[in-house]
């Protein structure tokens, strides 16, 4: 583990992986450990699919990655996310 940090936020923000930490019989810094690295940043997910279409054989172009992303997007509207 890294040398140790603090993150400035609002009260409301501050308790809340406190409460979650502690259902999930956890410390704040294993918790926000878990968080931070379970979501994947722009340049990991750009990877991963430029594995996947290796993978299945696929050339990854442009018009691949914008038909990706819209399904991805009409997914996430239909599980209630973000509207495609």
């Amino acid at each position: 583990m890294g040398k140790p940090t603090s993150i400035k936020a609002s009260e409301e923000v501050r308790d809340r992986p406190r409460v979650l930490a502690a259902e999930r019989g956890t410390t704040i810094t294993e918790l926000l450990e878990e968080l931070a690295t379970r979501e994947l940043t722009v340049a990991e997910r750009e990877q991963r699919a430029v594995e996947a279409a290796r993978e299945l054989g696929i050339e990854y172009t442009e018009q691949v990655q914008r038909t990706g992303q819209d399904a991805w997007a009409k997914i996430r509207a239909h599980q209630g996310g973000a509207a495609a």
